[in-house]
């Protein structure tokens, strides 16, 4: 029997995981199918409940289930525990495992959209989810000079930087402040849902102030430009979307599921044809 796998979230319908994975099915000869859910925001532990039942073999976990899915889960792998999120999810003969493959794709995108890193980098990080503490917690280690995180509510940015133990220094501060201080900061990350794909006009935060190169990327790959992306390169900074993270995470998802490490430039061949061939 087919095996089903699939991406729950909500919103849900910008997702191109479907095509990315049902096209590595079929190239490998894996007899599977991939599924976007809508989950409604208060009916996620139906909707685990609902995947058990019907006996998926995996899923993907988006935007803003991350972190609240964890409970519902068999057990934990300690990386995506110390992150405090969980992104992919195997059913491994009924028990849910979960894991967290956020961080280390979006570390790899970075590595090979960027030019050689800067030394000692202060980094800003825009917002607090599940992708932020992906990031937070693996670009700590890379030991940059200073992580600040800014969010709408500074309580949970509070909360995220409390959990560093790397020694970087961290604070959590206002999106306002984090816009006043915009020049103090090499890189730029942006890992809010703000300027998806249908409401790409918005931006987290101000960039009026900019005025220094700076590499900004943002988690989005739905616009392949987002709005915080295109004022960010029009005042003179080198950019990076989403889809580098998109596509590494995604293929550490495939191997996890079915054993396979795959080919990550069919994988961006196939998601470039659903946005159009662009990228940034």
């Amino acid at each position: 029997m087919k095996k089903l796998f699939g991406v729950i979230g909500n919103p849900i319908g910008h997702s191109l995981s479907p095509q990315m994975h049902n096209d590595l099915f079929s190239h490998y000869g894996i007899d599977a199918y991939y599924h976007p859910f809508l989950v409604e925001k208060d009916k996620l532990e139906d909707a685990v409940s609902g995947l058990k039942a019907l006996r998926a073999a995996g899923f993907n976990v988006t935007i803003p289930f991350k972190t609240d899915i964890m409970p519902l889960l068999d057990w934990i792998d300690p990386l995506a525990k110390e992150i405090g999120a969980v992104n992919t999810v195997i059913n491994v003969d009924g028990r849910l495992a979960g894991y967290n493959t956020d961080g280390p794709g979006f570390l790899k995108s970075m590595e090979e959209g960027f030019p050689p890193p800067i030394s000692d980098p202060a980094i800003l990080i825009i917002g607090a989810g599940g992708a932020a503490r992906a990031i937070f917690l693996t670009l700590e280690k890379t030991t940059p000079a200073a992580i600040d995180v800014c969010n709408r509510s500074l309580s949970k940015a509070e909360l995220l930087v409390a959990e560093s133990r790397s020694g970087v220094p961290a604070r959590a501060i206002s999106t306002e402040e984090a816009g006043d201080r915009i020049n103090e900061y090499d890189i730029i990350i942006q890992t809010t849902s703000v300027g998806m794909y249908p409401e790409t006009g918005k931006i987290p935060i101000s960039l009026d102030r900019l005025e220094k190169q700076v590499y900004a990327a943002d988690i989005i790959y739905n616009p392949s430009e987002t709005e915080f992306l295109k004022l960010a390169r029009q005042r003179g900074a080198k950019t990076l979307n989403g889809l580098g993270m998109f596509i590494h995470q995604g293929a550490l998802a495939f191997e996890l599921w079915t054993g396979v490490n795959p080919d990550t430039g069919r994988m961006k061949d196939t998601v470039l044809n659903q946005l159009g061939g662009t990228t940034c």
